[in-house]
């Protein structure tokens, strides 16, 4: 792949005459800048996986209910267990599940669950223009598209990650409108103010200043725009937070777990509008597990083996929460 920016000529084509248009002449050169092959020493390999996928065409998909591609008859045994061992290629596969010709891949996370907490409680995505931040192997992205998203974009710095996307594209078709771009937040245009929907989902608590992340998330966003937050919280009262010293749940880049009341307090403090949570719960080991796509510790190991409801280091469990809110209107 000498030159990565050609996976995205679709999304570059249609930039010019969009709402992200000042992305246009800047978007090729980042990309490729990030997927440059001296940056990371495992691309060859995970050049050769996309190499060896088949090409056949599905017949069938489904983004609605889950992410199902292809009917199971036009593969036999064999071939399905030559495809699974050509993905693990790309191992460890976190967020999923996502099934291919009858292979499902048992991810770590079951990131419909998630999925299926925060669908009730957004705006429609049926042609609006969506944004995922740190999406990962854009698994909810897909989704979006499902619930008929115009164009969905993820962007996630792991570049395994965006490789992961693309084996599943290439399944897919290149021509659905839905890319995940290999970017930090950091790398987006500022002050786009284009996106009809963004998404941040298990981002905040990485950041070490989360008033930037939400003053980034809502500069994305058009006037009147929607934000769908999820992140770790604690139980408390508004301005209590925790800080976790040294690690929590075996993370080492787990910054501020507020109290839901404090959260909404920052979201309105940067000028969000009607800030709510709308669903909160403590994630169990079937939601968060080891699987034979993701073979390294997880959720059971994080916590303290005799009391579920603290982390190995003493903090309290995690929390889940989802939390909507609006951009201003003008």
């Amino acid at each position: 792949m000498n030159d990565p920016s050609q996976k995205y000529q679709s999304l570059i084509n249609w930039l010019p005459k969009s709402p992200l248009s000042v992305w246009h002449a800047d978007i090729a050169q980042q990309i490729n800048e990030q997927l440059r092959i001296e940056r990371w020493g495992d691309m060859p390999s995970w050049q050769r996986c996309l190499k060896r996928l088949p090409e056949i065409d599905p017949l069938t998909m489904d983004f609605c209910q889950s992410v199902t591609i292809g009917d199971p008859g036009l593969m036999d045994k064999g071939r399905r267990l030559q495809l699974q061992a050509t993905l693990m290629d790309l191992h460890p596969w976190r967020k999923g599940p996502f099934n291919l010709y009858g292979l499902n891949i048992d991810t770590e996370w079951r990131s419909d669950w998630k999925w299926d907490r925060v669908l009730p409680h957004i705006q429609p995505l049926k042609d609006r223009l969506v944004l995922d931040v740190g999406c990962g192997n854009g698994y909810h992205c897909w989704r979006m598209l499902g619930e008929g998203a115009a164009r969905v974009i993820g962007i996630d710095p792991s570049p395994k990650s965006v490789f992961q996307f693309y084996a599943i594209k290439h399944f897919a078709g290149e021509e659905h409108p839905v890319d995940v771009l290999p970017f930090g937040i950091e790398q987006m245009p500022k002050k786009l103010k284009a996106f009809d929907t963004v998404f941040s989902m298990g981002i905040l608590y990485h950041r070490r200043s989360p008033m930037d992340h939400l003053l980034e998330l809502k500069e994305l966003l058009r006037n009147g725009g929607q934000l769908v937050l999820e992140t770790l919280i604690i139980e408390g009262k508004e301005g209590e937070s925790l800080l976790p010293q040294g690690r929590y749940g075996k993370m080492p880049n787990v910054w501020f777990l507020p109290a839901a009341d404090t959260l909404i307090s920052w979201m309105k403090k940067i000028g969000l509008r009607n800030p709510r949570l709308v669903d909160q719960c403590k994630i169990t080991t079937e939601e968060q597990r080891s699987t034979d796509w993701m073979t390294f510790d997880s959720l059971e190991t994080f916590l303290d083996p005799e009391d579920s409801n603290k982390t190995i280091e003493g903090h309290p469990a995690p929390i889940r929460a989802v939390f909507i809110a609006e951009a201003p209107t003008s």
